[in-house]
């Protein structure tokens, strides 16, 4: 697994002495933002946390659906997507329009694909 590779030589990944670099660490800090925006960040970023959600992204990084179609493409019932795209639409995700009675999904913008886009390419290396 990726991560125990990771977990070789604890203690190799710290300083054995402190020696700080201050003009380093006035540089880092110049890019850093503000804590609330921070916090907006994490929780936009926990939308990315959930497979059902992931999946619903995948199927729109390629094409808009119906509700139908993505609960027939994941093997999942109505109640079941509704939630998750509710949860996406609240944090703008996900958009709809209505086609007489059906409801048509896409991804809000380009970024979020990037987003699902970037993530998979790492895991995928």
């Amino acid at each position: 697994m990726a991560n125990e590779k990771n977990l070789e030589n604890i203690g190799d990944d710290v300083c054995e002495e402190l020696c700080l670099h201050e003009d380093v660490v006035e540089r880092a800090k110049t890019h850093m933002i503000e804590e609330d925006q921070y916090s907006d960040l994490a929780e936009f970023l926990k939308i990315f946390g959930n497979p059902t959600r992931l999946k619903i992204i995948s199927l729109l990084c390629f094409e808009d659906l119906c509700v139908c179609d993505i609960c027939e493409a994941l093997d999942l019932n109505q109640t079941t997507v509704s939630n998750q795209l509710r949860i996406l639409r609240a944090n703008n995700i996900v958009k709809y329009v209505k086609e007489g009675k059906m409801a048509r999904y896409s991804l809000t913008d380009l970024h979020i694909e990037m987003i699902y886009k970037i993530g998979l390419e790492h895991i995928l290396e």
